[in-house]
């Protein structure tokens, strides 16, 4: 692979890089901010961002947000924090795999954002909107650009770093070196 293409290619997959990177940074503040919230009464802290913000705390808005405060410390918060750090290490093992042109991240990339599709799918049904069909497209057209990347890789074409890349023929004889 090379000249404008390739760097074309290149960039697309460092963006794509960069963005599941993000996506894991986000969350993993997300957890750092929950576990923080295990040593503080939650409520308190509820009430604190209510009155921070100038709205009514005796408003239905503010009676909504207290009920799913005190539903969630009553959640494993613990769990929560686990998941989230599970999924910061896919975030960013995929990110890693991609910025280094590894066939196993464009497969975890293709794989993790394929598993959102159907519920994806389903939001763009129940709630249709051009946020909902904006991230169903970018998702779905990430999942695509990474699925030809590996049929190339694995046709030996300039998928990434596969056979023709490497300058190595394809195997005779039917054996795979795979």
């Amino acid at each position: 692979m090379g000249g404008v293409a390739g760097l074309r290619d290149a960039a697309a997959i460092r963006l794509i890089a960069s963005f599941e990177a993000f996506k894991g940074l986000l969350v993993l503040a997300a957890g750092f901010g929950l576990l923080h919230a295990l040593h503080h009464d939650l409520r308190h802290l509820a009430m604190e961002l209510i009155r921070h913000v100038h709205v009514d705390p005796d408003g239905h808005l503010s009676h909504l947000f207290l009920q799913r405060i005190d539903q969630l410390q009553h959640a494993n918060l613990v769990g929560l924090f686990a998941a989230a750090i599970a999924y910061v290490a896919l975030r960013f093992a995929e990110a890693a795999g991609l910025w280094f042109g590894k066939a196993w991240g464009e497969w975890l990339g293709a794989l993790s954002g394929a598993i959102y599709l159907p519920i994806e799918i389903l939001h763009l049904v129940e709630r249709p909107g051009f946020g909902v069909a904006a991230i169903f497209a970018f998702n779905a057209a990430v999942v695509a650009y990474l699925a030809r990347r590996l049929w190339l890789r694995r046709m030996g074409g300039t998928g990434g770093t596969g056979r023709a890349d490497r300058g190595l023929s394809k195997p005779s004889g039917g054996r795979s070196d795979r």
